[in-house]
């Protein structure tokens, strides 16, 4: 499994060489410190903590920073673990700890998954955050946009959890699949997604193959 943290820069488009225009998501993605390994027979799961973006050393703990130097890695504020079920429990196989993850390990056409926290857009109605329909708008119309009926009366006299009604909207942890790495630029760190990926401009991103 491939899998590296990343910096949303922006939206472009590219042409590919039989001239067809395809719209990007430009991620700065690495290089990644492996600060840690999970093994299923130690830690009762097999996973790969990389760690990405550089920060001022006052910004972390004293404890933050003593388990980035054991991967002999800098001051770096994100820290994520991917699972990854085919890692052995030898210490010869897979990633060690110390090693820098890449954009190397992608290449164009690959499938991927991508996940990050989505653009938050406040307080939203049950039209725009669920896609209800609106009511009537004729003469006498009280109820245009307003939600309606939410539960009986009598029985069971209250409301459900979980209803679908006006609330925050946005703002949650997404994971997109199914997207296609359009180009890779080593020399720049730089990984280039068709179509759009969670988050705003500068968000953080986790980036894995998918399947």
């Amino acid at each position: 499994m491939a899998a590296i943290l990343g910096k949303k820069v922006g939206m472009t488009q590219v042409f590919r060489e039989d001239g067809e225009l395809v719209p990007v998501t430009v991620v700065e993605a690495g290089p990644c410190k492996v600060t840690a390994v999970r093994k299923a027979d130690r830690d009762g799961y097999s996973a790969v903590q990389l760690a990405f973006g550089e920060v001022a050393e006052r910004k972390l703990t004293k404890a933050e920073m003593g388990h980035l130097k054991k991967a002999d890695a800098g001051p770096l504020k994100h820290l994520a673990e991917f699972r990854d079920e085919d890692l052995g429990s030898e210490e010869e196989e897979g990633p060690k700890v110390g090693d820098d993850a890449t954009v190397g390990q992608f290449e164009a056409g690959q499938r991927v998954k991508v996940s990050g926290v989505s653009i938050g857009k406040g307080f939203q109605g049950g039209i725009k955050r669920h896609n209800f329909s609106r009511g009537p708008v004729s003469h006498g119309s009280h109820n245009v946009r307003a939600p309606g009926s939410i539960g009986a009366s009598a029985f069971p006299a209250r409301v459900f959890k979980g209803m679908k009604m006006p609330g925050q909207m946005g703002n949650k942890r997404v994971t997109q699949k199914g997207l296609e790495v359009a180009d890779v630029d080593a020399e720049r760190n730089l990984l280039l997604i068709k179509g759009s990926v969670p988050g705003g401009r500068n968000a953080i991103l986790e980036i894995r193959t998918d399947g």
